[in-house]
């Protein structure tokens, strides 16, 4: 059985417990581009301010798996308002886009569903960045390699849960089997738009082929950064080709014309000689 993880926004209080919990299972560094080295105070110093509320990450990264984005909503006049959180990761799609691109056979999916790298096997191609459309993968300038969340690999596969599920204080984050996840969230749904939350919504059952990752949202997806209409490289390959091999026979077609009106041109001004 697949094993994935569903995260319900609606309890997120963007702690980044998540993040934190990532960062530290998986030895990941920090992002080098967010920090300098002072040559005063002798130490790097931060200086990835996005100016986007708490945002620190500003996007998922080679060593940033996790990203808890903070989207403010408030009137024109500040009386009301509201935060919404969302912790952001890979979403395992089951039409994985950098799967069907890596051209090596270093992105595979286990046994239990996750999407993972090998990093002995991918030479760096970065064919995978932009096939997938979630801006997930990046590229090590360290190692070459590319990385990204791999749904705690070793833990799974050693019957643990992922290190952000296990950290999260509030139950946002929850693994397991997607099967059961799918009944929590339609359930966790059924309840929130009986409390009156009418713009919930699950994103991940049909997105990429269905996600083994999916978000139980308060408000459309574009709003938390998620694409609403999701393509797959690989999903237009079959129009792409019906549309090449068309005008391949358009071509031929008129190429066949042209040869036959050449033949009756010569066949005429034979005739007049």
């Amino acid at each position: 059985m697949p094993k994935g993880m569903f995260v319900d926004t609606s309890i997120c209080t963007g702690c980044k417990a998540c993040q934190v919990a990532c960062k530290e299972w998986n030895a990941l560094p920090h992002e080098p581009g967010h920090f300098r080295f002072d040559p005063v105070e002798k130490r790097p110093v931060a200086v990835n301010f996005t100016g986007d509320s708490y945002d620190n990450t500003g996007a998922l990264g080679a060593t940033d798996w996790r990203r808890v984005r903070f989207i403010e909503q408030f009137s024109e006049d500040r009386s009301r308002g509201r935060w919404l959180f969302s912790s952001d990761s890979c979403k395992h799609c089951n039409d994985a886009g950098c799967l069907n691109a890596c051209p090596t056979g270093a992105i595979v999916r286990t046994g239990l569903g996750n999407v993972f790298i090998r990093q002995d096997v991918c030479i760096g191609c970065k064919y995978c960045i932009p096939s997938c459309p979630y801006g997930v993968i990046s590229l090590s300038e360290g190692t070459g390699t590319v990385f990204k969340c791999t749904l705690c690999n070793d833990r799974i596969h050693n019957g643990l849960g992922t290190a952000c599920a296990k950290a999260c204080p509030t139950g946002s984050i929850s693994f397991g089997e997607v099967a059961e996840l799918r009944k929590a969230a339609d359930a966790r749904l059924a309840k929130l738009k009986g409390l009156g939350y009418g713009e919930a919504n699950i994103y991940g059952y049909k997105e990429a082929g269905s996600l083994n990752v999916f978000y139980l949202f308060l408000d459309r997806p574009q709003v938390y950064g998620q694409p609403e209409a999701v393509t797959v490289p690989q999903q237009r390959l079959p129009v792409s080709s019906a549309v090449a091999i068309a005008g391949a026979l358009a071509l031929g077609g008129a190429a066949l014309v042209s040869f036959r009106e050449r033949g009756s041109r010569e066949k005429d001004e034979e005739v007049k000689r």
